[in-house]
């Protein structure tokens, strides 16, 4: 394509869409609402995956070795649950610690209520904590475990592994369905404007047409319109998300203040990082596509 040929496209759709201002305006109305609720869905489904992920991480099977067995062979195990690829961390706890960690949790404000153990009662409970990258792999990791000689008792949490794993799966399900729908949606929609579009410039075109106008310089206009009625319908939500998001961390870390621990909200940076590139992507995406292959079906003249 020429330069002037570029050139007027470009002028041409900036035309289209201040001389058709009402079926611009509805388009980008349109893009926007579904990019609105695409990015009100993605900030809440990226804190609740990180409230997930952030459970997870506590997530921990504890592993007990035979009485008596030796230095050598616990620092054995110990090499061979690093070398898992289950394993994201962890720790050797002595029987020292283990009363320790034990007082600090059951004795509370009362430590005197210990001195009178002249010994240690955990003597035997040496073990590893064992934190896992991804707990739908601990059943793997524990089955592992349990066939290593010198272990006594993996204690894992089972009931919590399968909760979360049945929680990220329910999530993946959802978000697939939930943007499946948008994008649909939005296709139709702008689909839809764009034919009208078409229909109300149908004699400017006949004319285009008899002058000897190729197809493709004919459609570029449109096209070109769909693109920039994109990036208009997703710069508008992304600025009102931007604005609501920010205003409601801070309304939750000051309102709720008890919760601070529990709900442990991702920085607006680190949403929007994500979201501000796929939601431009998306917008021009369904500008281009539908724009394209709305004039290609409808374009007959």
């Amino acid at each position: 394509m020429r330069i002037s040929t570029l050139g007027y496209t470009m002028k041409q759709g900036f035309k289209n869409i201040i001389r058709n201002k009402w079926f611009s305006l509805a388009s980008i109305a349109t893009i926007a609402a579904c990019l609105f609720l695409f990015g009100l869905f993605y900030a809440v489904l990226a804190n609740f995956q990180h409230i997930v992920k952030t459970a997870e991480e506590g997530v921990s099977v504890t592993v007990f070795f035979d009485e008596g067995l030796d230095d050598a062979r616990k620092q054995e195990i110990g090499e061979l649950i690093g070398k898992r690829v289950e394993v994201r961390e962890y720790n050797f706890i002595s029987a020292e610690e283990a009363w320790e960690g034990f007082k600090a949790d059951y004795f509370g404000d009362y430590p005197e209520y210990a001195e009178g153990y002249t010994e240690n009662p955990l003597a035997n409970s040496e073990s590893y904590e064992i934190y896992l990258n991804d707990v739908s792999m601990q059943n793997a990791l524990v089955t592992y475990l349990e066939s290593l000689e010198g272990i006594r008792t993996v204690n894992k949490s089972e009931m919590t592994a399968n909760m979360l794993t049945g929680v990220n799966s329910m999530i993946a399900y959802v978000s697939i369905g939930i943007i499946g729908i948008l994008l649909a949606v939005s296709v139709f929609l702008i689909s839809n404007t764009v034919t009208i579009g078409i229909s109300v410039r149908k004699e400017e075109i006949n004319i285009m047409k008899y002058i000897g106008a190729t197809d493709f310089f004919v459609r570029s206009p449109f096209v070109i319109e769909g693109i920039m009625i994109g990036i208009i319908g997703s710069l508008l939500p992304l600025g009102i998300i931007y604005i609501i998001y920010e205003k409601v961390v801070i309304y939750m870390g000051e309102r709720f203040s008890i919760l601070t621990g529990l709900l442990n909200f991702l920085p607006v940076g680190e949403i929007f990082s994500v979201l501000t590139p796929v939601a431009l992507g998306i917008g021009i995406g369904i500008g281009f596509f539908g724009s394209f292959v709305t004039v290609r079906k409808h374009l007959r003249v």
